[in-house]
């Protein structure tokens, strides 16, 4: 994992996602690895795969990181729909 980690923050996000993606298929009950994938969707900004990620960390452990990162980007994304919708 701690490669992985490294990778994100290097931003070499699409080999940490098939590393992921790999793990996850012999690991599917890794709430870290879900989290983590949701950290390389969102630097990758992809806000869905994102959220879905995190989502599934937290079902699996409601005690994981991803359950703070979630609430973060509902609140961002709230934010930016009150923006567009009040001008």
């Amino acid at each position: 994992m701690q490669k992985i980690k490294e990778l994100i923050t290097d931003g070499k996000t699409k080999e940490a996602i098939q590393l992921l993606n790999e793990y996850i298929t012999a690991h599917p009950d890794s709430d870290e690895a879900y989290y983590l994938l949701g950290n390389a969707y969102r630097k990758e900004e992809n806000t869905r795969m994102a959220l879905n990620n995190y989502l599934k960390a937290t079902e699996l452990n409601p005690e994981s990181p991803a359950k703070g990162a979630y609430d973060m980007m509902i609140r961002i994304l709230d934010f930016y729909n009150k923006d567009i919708y009040n001008p």
